[in-house]
């Protein structure tokens, strides 16, 4: 059976300039909601964001409603995170979120992941600093950097692995952790960013389902599955573009299939004219 004729990729010359007119129609702070970023627009201390980034990251999974309820809910239980965080024991933690359930997750796994924030922040002073020597140990490798950064919050809290803060040296595409970082690290109208140990040009597309598509539809990609591999070839591609910063273009392409008055199919006709 002839196997089927690989899909062409567009010149990236050519689409450079169309997701420049994108980024800079799209990129704007007021088409963020809805979308968990959001709550770290109000949060100005950084120990604080990267806190809240880690609990909005983490949850970004099943419905957006949902996502940006269940936040709600855990936030309103601790007004000031860093602080509730240095003080809090394990006992408080656990009672804290006793009861709480978004979709999979339990309050003991939210519990978990915060206590293991906490004891990673008391021996690094900041989650920041514990991911800058991971990535330090691995030659800038940022996917070994986070498999060590998650395996060093599991042990710390005291499990094997965490649903919550998945392994990218497992294979997936670990999205909410990437979507983390381009939160954390990038600086823009979007993005509020705070972390600066790691460059731009370290991060990995968050690869949901929206730009999967996109990518496929682009030739930038023609994996089948959503998985690692996937996000690192098409971060390359993108490299192509902004060697300095891969991901610029994430926010403003990922508003086409969430927003309901941008349409997928007119993204993808404006990218691929010749």
């Amino acid at each position: 059976m002839r196997k089927a004729a690989p899909k062409p990729t567009i010149d990236a010359s050519l689409l450079k300039p169309r997701f420049e007119d994108l980024y800079g129609r799209f990129n704007r702070k007021d088409l963020v909601h809805p979308d968990p970023l959001e709550f770290l627009y109000n949060y100005p201390h950084l120990m604080d964001r990267e806190i809240v980034g880690l609990i909005a990251s983490s949850l970004a999974y099943g419905r957006v409603a949902q996502i940006l309820k269940s936040v709600s809910v855990i936030l309103g239980r601790m007004p000031e995170p860093a602080r509730f965080l240095s003080r809090a024991g394990w006992q408080e933690i656990k009672d804290t979120f006793d009861g709480f359930r978004h979709r999979f997750t339990s309050g003991q796994e939210i519990a978990m992941l915060l206590f293991g924030a906490k004891r990673t922040i008391e021996t690094h002073s900041c989650l920041e600093r514990y991911l800058v020597s991971c990535l330090d140990k691995t030659d800038g490798d940022m996917v070994k950097a986070l498999s060590r950064f998650t395996k060093g919050i599991w042990g710390v809290s005291g499990v094997k692995s965490m649903s919550l803060l998945p392994d990218p040296a497992l294979g997936s595409a670990c999205k909410r952790l990437f979507l983390y970082l381009r939160w954390m690290v990038r600086r823009d109208q979007v993005d509020p960013g705070g972390w600066t140990g790691i460059r731009p040009s370290d991060l990995v597309i968050p690869l949901d389902t929206h730009m999967f598509r996109l990518s496929r539809g682009i030739g930038f990609t023609d994996r089948r599955q959503a998985d690692l591999k996937a996000a690192l070839e098409i971060t390359k591609r993108f490299r192509e573009l902004e060697p300095c910063d891969p991901v610029k273009y994430d926010f403003a392409l990922t508003r086409f299939g969430i927003r309901p008055e941008m349409d997928y199919n007119t993204l993808i006709g404006h990218l691929a004219r010749r």
